[in-house]
């Protein structure tokens, strides 16, 4: 089981998205030497917490200031570009990084309404979404090597191949993904009700594909380590908040961790359970809570969200990570 990085890249309070992109640098520099097998970021708009939302151009910086680890899109939401130009951007990407770029694609907006109708991405024939499976397969057309002979090509893009990811929530996303054949990564670091279905339901009905010969799924899952699991969980406590926020209408920067018992209850019994599935604690909690996971999911790799308001903090958490999956693979 690979273990990778999800990052969406966070401004913190006190700080800004220059310090968030430094940020981000240093963890993908740590997260390549201590071993893990790609560093993704994700798509967001009009969040003042979040500084992906041109997440190419944050990709191609990270890139640039690592040397062997894959580094990606977890995920562009496609309803807010045309596929040619998303192919155009990887191919790109992947001409400049070659082996190293991967591209997952979302259905969501990753913003509200308004911010999807500023995108100015045109929407007929109703909800932009009900074309996702299209602008998938024209965004493969585009990528394969038999886009050299079309009328619209992309390039650089054309013949690059690079490897394509379907992310979701629900079981659409999983659906979609056997039937073309492509690997699957569940967002189940915020949304886990439908995880072990959606598993279930893309691995029983993949089809072989030029993309892919059996199924491919990626576990997203939150992650926080600590030396001791009361650590963890104070440091885990800057997400809840955050979450918390955001879902009652008040999005804002990573707030630094301390006390929740200001929150109204249900709103933080909402973000506990929306960010339930997670490894937080000390090392040994940690390699408890993946054991099970592995146990229970067999996933090819597992993703790790973990917003934390320290870098030094943050970095600690990736190393103590790394170390109690190493010490998974030996006891194996």
């Amino acid at each position: 089981m690979k273990l990778s990085v999800l990052d969406l890249c966070p401004i913190v309070e006190g700080g800004d998205a220059a310090r968030a992109f430094e940020e981000t640098v240093r963890s993908a520099q740590e997260a390549e030497r201590l071993g893990y097998h790609r560093y993704w970021l994700a798509e967001h708009h009009n969040m003042p917490g979040i500084a992906s939302a041109a997440t190419p151009l944050v990709i191609q910086h990270v890139a640039a200031n690592t040397s062997r680890i894959r580094v990606g899109a977890g995920g562009i939401m496609l309803p807010n570009h045309a596929p040619l130009v998303v192919a155009e951007q990887f191919g790109t990407l992947a001409t400049l990084f070659p082996g190293r770029i991967d591209l997952g694609l979302g259905r969501a907006p990753g913003t509200d309404m308004a911010t999807a109708q500023a995108l100015r991405r045109a929407m007929t024939g109703g909800d932009a979404g009900d074309r996702f499976p299209q602008d998938v397969v024209e965004l493969l057309g585009y990528l394969s090597p038999e886009g050299e002979g079309a009328r619209v090509q992309a390039i650089p893009g054309v013949g690059t191949q690079v490897p394509v990811f379907i992310l979701g929530s629900s079981l659409f996303g999983a659906q979609l993904a056997a039937y073309l054949g492509l690997p699957y990564a569940f967002a189940s670091h915020f949304a886990p009700a439908l995880l072990e279905e959606a598993a279930e339901t893309y691995r029983t009905t993949f089809r072989p594909s030029r993309w892919g010969r059996e199924p491919y799924l990626i576990v997203a899952m939150g992650a926080c380590a600590a030396a001791t699991d009361a650590e963890a969980e104070w440091l885990r406590s800057s997400q809840l908040r955050a979450f918390a926020r955001l879902r009652t209408g008040r999005p804002g920067r990573l707030p630094p961790p301390g006390p929740l018992d200001d929150l109204p209850p249900e709103a933080l019994a909402g973000a506990q359970a929306a960010l339930g599935f997670a490894a937080i604690g000390s090392p040994e909690t940690v390699a408890r809570r993946l054991r099970e996971v592995e146990a229970r999911l067999k996933p090819d790799e597992v993703i790790l969200a973990g917003m934390i308001h320290d870098i030094a903090a943050r970095l600690t958490s990736l190393r103590l990570i790394a170390q109690a999956a190493e010490g998974l693979r030996q006891a194996a």
